[in-house]
């Protein structure tokens, strides 16, 4: 099979795009509108954004659907238009809760429901798609500028939603929801034009088996089933101070809504320079033969790093006025960028170690656990802070305790991370590349 150019990834990279086009809009915008427009209570959006994470662990069965068919691209597309019709409902479903509440919610659950499984769909072949067609050494830098162009998705189109949205009405969100449906559905369909070619053959046992089977296969795995076990703990971590940081500034520290919302741009930004670094690195590591370009070194350093950060806000907490949280986010921005987009590129590289013809069972478990642990995390660590804050006498104490419980799942996380790319998990015939294990170049 013919590897990807630089442009070729970039093309791809539309669809991550694209995805993010469509998901900003259902969990940024239409979740303020809910809340303030509408003057409906914050946990309802809440809960739609958690139902659709959940709603992805039919990740492993869509991705047995595409290790059947031999094919990716109809996956792809046929999960980005779901995706469109459910981003298009969610807009038309809050637009109904201005006059029916309860019909509104009921078309709400159903386009939460079509977006998850878009996401799924669409996300689960596009990076099977990506790993098979992309040169091993190029793949951590692949993964980087995927989901760079990802956040690029987010940013472009709240920028531009921001612009036609205004002056607001809900007629006009249905409309801007629908050009941004279609325009990521002609995207996605640009992007994988001639990208895959006909159908590769398929095992029999692959193409008539069934799915519990495929799954029941993949999970005897170790390594499957240990990255599955990293992902869910790492990314558990991870989503678990997404919503905790801002209160924490500002109940600790005293910021101003301004001054939190400055901080979390630092930490994504911080994040951004952690993607950057492990891409440099992962090519340099690549034409050099250093380890510093490991995706081992950078997933388990990455997880030890923000475990540490971690436990550095929470100290930073107790000693209040005078310690440089700023600085300190930023370094957790980093160490989160670099373990993220390692343990993507970890993803690539390991997806067709094991049974053949399984990776899109195998991605979806993995990417079922990622959508999981996302769905908890905020539900946990916002739990625990509220918990905490009851049980001690200040807010520094409380939030403490959260930072500490995120530093030892991050150090779980390593240490799975640390069993995954084991040499012992290393079958016969098996090769390395990049710290990552490969199947051999007959096996899929």
């Amino acid at each position: 099979m013919k590897q990807l150019t630089w442009l070729g990834i970039a093309r791809l990279g539309l669809v991550q795009a694209s995805l993010g086009a469509v998901v900003v809009l259902t969990t940024s915008v239409m979740n303020r509108v809910m809340v303030v427009e509408l003057a409906l209570p914050a946990i309802l959006p809440g809960v739609l954004i958690a139902w659709h994470y959940l709603v992805q662990i039919l990740r492993p069965r869509l991705g047995h659907g595409s290790d059947a068919g031999g094919r990716r691209t109809p996956w792809i597309l046929g999960g980005m238009a779901v995706l469109a019709a459910g981003g298009v409902l969610a807009s038309l479903s809050v637009a109904v809760m201005a006059e029916s509440p309860v019909l509104g919610v009921i078309l709400a659950v159903v386009a939460f429901s079509l977006v998850g499984i878009g996401v799924g769909a669409s996300g689960t072949s596009l990076l099977v798609l990506l790993a098979r067609r992309t040169d091993p050494a190029r793949r951590p830098a692949a993964a980087t500028l995927v989901w760079l162009m990802m956040f690029a998705g987010f940013v472009v189109t709240s920028i531009t939603a921001s612009h036609f949205l205004d002056p607001f009405s809900l007629t006009r969100l249905v409309e801007v929801t629908i050009a941004v449906a279609t325009t990521a559905l002609v995207l996605t369909g640009f992007a994988v034009w001639g990208m895959e070619g006909p159908a590769e053959p398929v095992p029999a046992e692959v193409a008539q088996g069934s799915f519990g089977a495929a799954l029941r296969q993949v999970w005897a795995e170790p390594h499957s089933r240990r990255f599955a076990l990293f992902v869910f703990f790492a990314m558990l971590a991870y989503s678990a101070q997404e919503l905790i940081l801002d209160p924490f500034a500002g109940s600790v520290f005293g910021f101003t809504p301004g001054q939190s919302t400055q901080l979390s741009g630092l930490q994504h930004g911080g994040a951004l320079a952690g993607m950057l670094l492990v891409a440099a690195a992962s090519l340099v590591g690549a034409r050099s033969g250093t380890r510093f370009g490991a995706m081992r070194f950078w997933t388990v350093g990455g997880c030890v790093a923000s475990g540490l950060a971690a436990l550095v806000l929470a100290g930073g907490g107790l000693i209040g006025q005078g310690f440089p949280l700023k600085a300190a986010v930023v370094l957790l921005g980093v160490a989160n960028g670099s373990f993220a987009v390692s343990a993507i590129g970890a993803m690539m590289q390991m997806v067709s170690r094991g049974a053949r013809s399984r990776e899109g069972v195998r991605m979806g478990m993995w990417g079922a656990a990622q959508a999981v642990a996302f769905g908890l995390g905020g539900v946990a660590a916002t739990g625990l802070s509220d918990i905490a804050r009851t049980l001690l006498p200040d807010s520094a104490q409380a939030y403490a305790v959260v930072f500490a419980a995120q530093a030892v799942l991050f150090l779980v996380a390593a240490g799975l991370a640390v069993q995954v790319f084991s040499p012992s998990e290393r079958r016969p015939g098996a090769q390395t590349n990049n710290g990552a294990v490969l199947a051999p170049s007959g096996g899929a």
